[in-house]
């Protein structure tokens, strides 16, 4: 992990690391596929893990200090609220690190099969209620619904992958299946 950051913790680190599985802090990649992730979302998840270990933590550690100087600790806000937070990031330390060091960064731009669907595409389909939507398919750790991203493990995108423009593809929907069309496929150049 040193190689990827220059001062992070490395994986064996004894104040930040464990091997607790219940601490994890996004979805769980389904039991034998890779963490894809592009470029640009590898890069955001090492500077998270770069502002809480370099920034956040050191100014949390102090406070923590100057709090547990005061004496009583039981009472004393600013000591539990800095403990607490500690371990609010040490969880999430742990968890870019695991997400970090399995990442296999996958650039869309490279893709020659620009005609298909696959990772890093944008698809735009319809369905059968002639409703039109746009998405891109991205890795687990990146994707945001919200900007129209969905993990490539999303029932949506393993109903997109691999298909053409012009295809009908079925994918499971909480009502029960549905048939989409994709309208149009892109991939950053």
């Amino acid at each position: 992990m040193a190689g990827l950051l220059g001062t992070a913790p490395t994986l064996g680190h004894p104040a930040v690391m464990n091997d607790d599985d219940d601490d994890e802090e996004g979805p769980p990649l389904p039991p034998g596929t890779k963490n894809y992730m592009t470029p640009a979302g590898h890069a955001r998840l090492r500077e998270e893990l770069h502002a809480l270990w370099v920034l956040e933590r050191p100014k949390v550690v102090e406070i923590v200090t100057w709090a547990a100087g005061n004496g009583d600790r039981s009472e004393n806000g600013d000591y539990q609220y800095g403990k607490k937070r500690l371990r609010e990031i040490d969880r999430r330390v742990r968890f870019l690190q695991k997400r970090l060091a399995i990442a296999e960064v996958v650039d869309p731009s490279q893709q020659t099969q620009r005609d298909r669907v696959f990772f890093g595409a944008t698809v735009t389909f319809v369905n059968s209620r002639d409703e039109e939507r746009t998405v891109t398919v991205l890795g687990v750790d990146e994707a945001e619904i919200t900007r129209g991203e969905v993990s490539l493990h999303s029932p949506i995108a393993r109903a997109l992958l691999r298909a053409k423009v012009g295809e009908a593809v079925r994918m499971m929907t909480p009502g029960g299946w549905e048939e989409i069309e994709i309208l149009a496929v892109s991939y950053p150049s």
